[in-house]
C-alpha cells in the first residue's frame, strides 16, 4: 500500500484501494498517476486489464469539484466497457462519492436524461453521447477531464468521426487522456490536434507470450463443431472464450454446445442490454465458464481468469487475432489459444500468420465422436458464408445435435 501512497493518492482513494485488495500498482499506474494528478495530458499505451481505469479515476476523484455539473466525460467503444468503467469509478470513489452516470444505446433514453441532471461524471459510448448532445440533454461546456478509453477499438469500430465531434464540443482548456493498446496514425493525429503537449507512457505487454501456448487444428468443416465440443469436454480449463465472426455464428455455436451438454453463454450486439449484462454477470461469477462471443461484443472487457481462447472462426488479420488472444495468459498466469481451421478459414488464417512474431503450432486432431445437426426450422433455410475475409460459423445445419455411434 505504501507504493500507492507514494504516487500521490489521497486518503479517500487509498481507503477504496485497500478495501478492494490492491497491494501494488501496475506499471501503467506507477508511470501515469503522478502525471495525471498534475493535470498533464497523457497518451497511455496499455492493454485492457492493465489498471488504466485507476489512472484516470485518480485524476477524476482527486481533481474535480463535485456537484458542479458534468465535469468529466469518459468515452468507451462498447456498452459493456461503459458499464465496467462506471462500476470501477463508483468503487474507487466510495469514500468521496460522486454521481457517475452510464450513457449507452440499446436502452431507453428518458431515464438517462433524468440521471444526467445530477451527473458529475459521464461514461458513455460515442453514438449515444451524440444523441444527448443533439437533444441538448447533455452539455459539455464545463468539461475539465476528457478520457478516450480503448481508443484503438473506437477507431476499429468506425467511431472516429463521432469521437472528433464530441471532442470539439468540449472546452479547449481541459485535461485529456487517451488510452490505447496500439497507437495508430489516426490516433496520433487526434493527439496532435486535440491534446496539449501530451506525455507518452507505455507499459509492457500485460499478456506474457512466453506463458501462452498457441495451437491450430486443420479440420474438415463437418468436424469443426465436433472437435470444439470434444476439446471443451476434455480440456481442464478455467474461464473459456470462444470467438466467432458473426452474431449468427455465436448463436449457432452456443445453442449447440448447450445441446451437447456443455453449458455456454452467448453475447453479441443483437442481444438486449439486460441480456448482455446478465450474461456477463454469470460469466464473471463463473456460474457458467464458456462464453461464445463476437469481437465487437468482447472489446474492452476485462475478464480475469480466462485460461483458454478458442478461435472457432479465424479473425480477419493478425491485429484482431492479437486482441483476441490477449484475453488469456494475463498477469503471469498461463493460457492456451486453440484455432480451429477449416477450409473456409485458410485465407484469414494465412493473414494472421503473416505476423512472424506469432508462434502457432499445428497439432494433429484427436479421435472425436462426430456430432450431426438437425436442420433448424427457419424461413429461407440456412446458408453459410462460403469463405472470404469474414469466414463463417454457419455452414453446418443448425439444431440440437445428435450423436452417431
Amino acid at each position: 500500500m505504501e507504493s500507492f501512497l507514494r504516487l500521490g493518492l489521497n486518503q479517500p482513494l487509498m481507503e477504496s484501494i485497500k478495501e478492494q485488495g490492491f497491494e501494488e500498482p501496475t506499471e501503467i499506474q506507477e508511470k501515469a498517476i503522478p502525471l495525471v494528478l498534475q493535470g498533464k495530458d497523457v497518451i497511455g499505451g496499455s492493454a485492457t486489464g492493465s489498471g488504466k481505469t485507476l489512472v484516470f479515476g485518480a485524476a477524476i476523484i482527486q481533481r474535480l469539484d463535485i456537484r458542479n455539473g458534468v465535469q468529466t466525460l469518459v468515452l468507451t467503444p462498447t456498452r459493456e466497457l461503459c458499464l465496467q468503467v462506471s462500476l470501477a469509478l463508483k468503487g474507487f470513489s466510495k469514500f468521496r462519492p460522486m454521481e457517475v452516470v452510464s450513457i449507452y444505446g440499446g436502452v431507453g433514453i428518458e431515464p438517462q436524461i433524468q440521471r444526467l441532471k445530477h451527473a458529475d461524471v459521464v461514461v458513455g459510448t460515442p453514438g449515444r453521447i451524440l444523441d444527448h448532445l443533439e437533444r441538448e440533454t447533455l452539455k459539455l461546456n464545463n468539461i475539465k477531464i476528457l478520457v478516450l478509453d480503448e481508443a484503438d477499438r473506437m477507431l476499429d469500430m468506425g467511431f472516429i468521426d463521432d469521437v472528433e465531434k464530441i471532442i470539439r464540443a468540449c472546452p479547449k482548456s481541459r485535461q485529456t487522456m487517451l488510452f490505447s493498446a496500439t497507437i495508430y496514425p489516426e490516433l496520433a493525429n487526434i493527439a496532435q490536434q486535440y491534446m496539449n503537449s501530451p506525455i507518452k507512457i507505455s507499459a509492457e505487454q500485460y499478456v506474457d507470450p512466453r506463458k501462452m501456448a498457441q495451437y491450430y487444428y486443420d479440420i474438415p468443416y463437418d468436424l469443426k463443431f465436433s472437435l470444439l465440443a470434444h476439446l471443451l469436454k476434455n480440456e481442464s480449463a478455467g474461464l473459456v472464450m470462444v470467438f466467432c465472426n458473426t452474431r449468427h455464428g455465436v448463436d449457432f455455436v452456443a445453442n449447440n454446445l448447450n445441446g451437447a451438454g456443455i453449458n455456454a453463454l452467448a453475447i453479441h450486439g443483437g442481444l438486449s442490454q439486460d441480456k448482455r449484462s446478465k450474461t456477463m454477470a454469470d460469466f464473471h461469477s463463473q456460474r457458467i465458464n464458456v462464453l461464445v462471443c463476437t469481437d465487437v461484443a468482447a472489446r474492452g472487457l476485462d475478464i480475469p481468469g480466462v485460461s483458454h481462447v478458442y478461435n472457432y472462426d479465424a479473425p480477419d488479420d493478425a491485429r484482431e487475432y492479437i486482441h483476441r488472444i490477449g484475453r488469456t495468459a494475463r498477469a503471469g498466469a498461463e493460457g492456451k489459444v486453440i484455432n480451429l481451421i477449416a477450409p473456409n478459414d485458410h485465407d484469414n488464417f494465412s493473414r494472421v500468420l503473416e505476423d512472424n512474431e506469432l508462434k502457432v503450432t499445428k497439432v494433429e486432431r484427436p479421435y472425436i465422436q462426430r456430432i450431426e445437426f438437425q436442420r433448424m426450422e427457419r424461413r429461407g433455410g440456412f446458408r453459410g458464408n462460403r469463405g472470404g475475409r469474414g469466414g463463417s460459423s454457419g455452414g453446418q445445419r443448425e439444431g440440437r445435435p445428435r450423436y452417431r455411434r
